[in-house]
């Protein structure tokens, strides 16, 4: 008996032996399976994050698609401004599913009828054009004096001393401005001390080594970049005591902060629309001139333009006199030697408009040195009917400069309000600037009046002209400082999957100023989050609700 109880005792031991090893074999087994699916898991959002990157470079690809095409064809295609179908939800990644679908959405800052920044979004591109170039300053400071300091003046809570401490940053000198500060006045008793770059900036975010700019001024209070104030936001900003971050009932504006006014890289194509190089009126080869304008222009455009070279504008008292005594001439008729070398050059396109040409001696007239002086007068009148015919062939087909792009100049059919009431320029005749708060909410009440008419008039800054905003001394004083468009644009572009989930999102900037459209840069900012609600980015919502 004893035995056989021995024996059972055994067996029960060896029993809760199996049953121990069979539990931790299960819980092996078992935390085995549950890592072996976190990592499952991991790989698959890992997968889904590197395609939402990808994602946002299929967006990249489509922007240059784009881009590469002419201005002709994007406005058919809609245009760049704020265009739903061609860049809100574009779907890469299919799937029966549309919780899986992999999409990119390309957005930009909204800018209501009045110019203002109000908060939202857009689906489009933002023309570089329409920020300050931070590199032109020291060139508007040569054109205007002080007009270096009067752009940046623009910026809203912009001040005197802070503007002058930019100025001094970049320019190459030693010298302290009015307001501003050099090495040995400020930067120097900084520990650690640094020098002033005396150069052109380098980013935008360089700024905040200047004197006087904080972090605060130069982002504002849109901490995630979506171009809008989420609550979280407008309860940050108020404890941080960066005042009110939503639309003022007055301005319509919030803190943006200059970053979203500020760019180092705005530029345009010094080319016609349709992707051809401009006729350079400066051309000293007078022959050459005259062969390119006349395979452009009728032969009176073509021999006016040469004479104004080959013998300069008559002076206005004279013109009149000879008018008088001598005989008026088309220019069409003019016989010009155009071996002899030219008297006179163009500061600007516009000074054809309303000029004349006083002639004396013209080669192959009877009389010889005895004739009286016989005056063209231009086919370009100082009229606003005569205009709407000749104005944007002209200035589309022309320049006086030789380079291949324009950098820095201000979009008046896109610029913000605040960046319009900072153009420099002045009126010639009572030295006061000329874009008052009148004109600049003129141009924004005519700039939304585009029309499939007056949109390829409106390309060119001259649209102020021919449309009687301004007069013509106005036009040439505003014409260094303003253009109808740009060649630069930036975007945010969002790949997202429309059930949710892993998100990218990139902000860059692209240059179509060459045949190629290029990216200029590019700035991965996934770490703020997607910064925009599904809805608006754009999903399938009619599948959505169908699917089971």
């Amino acid at each position: 008996m004893t035995r056989r109880c021995v024996s059972k005792r055994r067996h029960g031991v060896v029993l809760i032996i199996v049953l121990v090893v069979v539990i931790v074999l299960a819980l092996a087994a078992y935390t085995f399976s549950d890592l072996m699916l976190a990592h499952r898991r991991v790989a698959t959002v890992n997968g889904k994050q590197l395609q939402a990157r990808m994602l946002v470079q299929s967006g990249v690809e489509a922007i240059k698609q784009y881009l590469a095409t002419d201005e002709a064809t994007r406005r058919e295609a809609g245009g760049h401004f704020n265009n739903p179908t061609y860049f809100q939800a574009a779907v890469v990644i299919p799937d029966r599913d549309p919780l899986a679908r992999g999409t990119f959405t390309i957005v930009a800052p909204y800018f209501d009828e009045l110019g203002l920044s109000s908060g939202g979004v857009r689906y489009g591109l933002e023309d570089e054009s329409s920020r300050l170039n931070m590199n032109v300053l020291l060139i508007a400071d040569t054109a205007v004096p002080n007009g270096g300091r009067t752009l940046l003046m623009s910026l809203p809570g912009m001040t005197e001393d802070v503007a002058d401490a930019i100025l001094d940053w970049i320019d190459p000198d030693d010298e302290p401005r009015d307001y501003g500060v050099e090495f040995g006045d400020y930067y120097s008793t900084l520990s650690p001390a640094y020098e002033p770059r005396n150069g052109p900036l380098q980013t935008v975010e360089e700024l905040l080594l200047v004197a006087g700019v904080t972090p605060e001024l130069l982002f504002g209070a849109d901490f995630n970049r979506n171009g809008m104030i989420d609550q979280h936001e407008q309860t940050l900003s108020t404890s941080l005591g960066l005042g009110t971050a939503t639309p003022s009932l007055e301005t319509g504006t919030f803190n943006r902060g200059w970053s979203a006014y500020l760019t180092l890289y705005s530029s345009e194509r010094n080319a016609s629309a349709e992707g051809l190089a401009r006729i350079y009126l400066n051309n000293d080869d007078l022959q050459a001139l005259h062969d390119e304008l006349s395979e452009v222009f009728s032969a009176e455009w073509a021999n006016f333009i040469v004479a104004y070279r080959l013998y300069g504008p008559a002076d206005e008292n004279n013109s009149q006199n000879e008018q008088g005594q001598g005989q008026a001439q088309s220019a069409a008729d003019l016989q010009l030697d155009l071996t002899q070398p030219p008297q006179a050059s163009l500061t600007q396109v516009l000074d054809l408009i309303g000029a004349s040409v006083s002639i004396q001696n013209q080669p192959g007239a009877p009389g010889g040195n005895n004739q009286p002086p016989v005056v063209v007068n231009s086919p370009f009148q100082n009229d606003v009917i005569a205009m709407a015919t000749y104005l944007a062939t002209l200035m589309d087909n022309c320049t006086i400069s030789e380079t291949e792009t324009i950098p820095g100049r201000i979009n008046i059919n896109e610029a913000a309000r605040e960046l319009l009431l900072g153009i420099p320029a002045l009126d010639a005749a009572t030295s006061e600037p000329i874009m008052t708060e009148e004109l600049a909410d003129q141009i924004i009440e005519l700039r939304t009046a585009v029309t499939e008419e007056n949109a390829v008039a409106r390309s060119n800054e001259t649209w102020l002209l021919g449309e009687a905003v301004v007069d013509l001394a106005q036009m040439k004083a505003l014409t260094p400082f303003i253009c109808g468009g740009g060649d630069v644009f930036r975007c945010q572009i969002v790949g997202y999957f429309q059930g949710g989930g892993p998100s990218s999102r990139a902000e860059v900037v692209f240059d179509a100023t060459t045949t190629e459209p290029r990216e200029l840069f590019w700035r991965d900012i996934s770490h703020l989050g997607r910064g925009y609600a599904l809805e608006t980015l754009g999903v399938d919502l009619l599948d959505m609700v169908a699917a089971p």
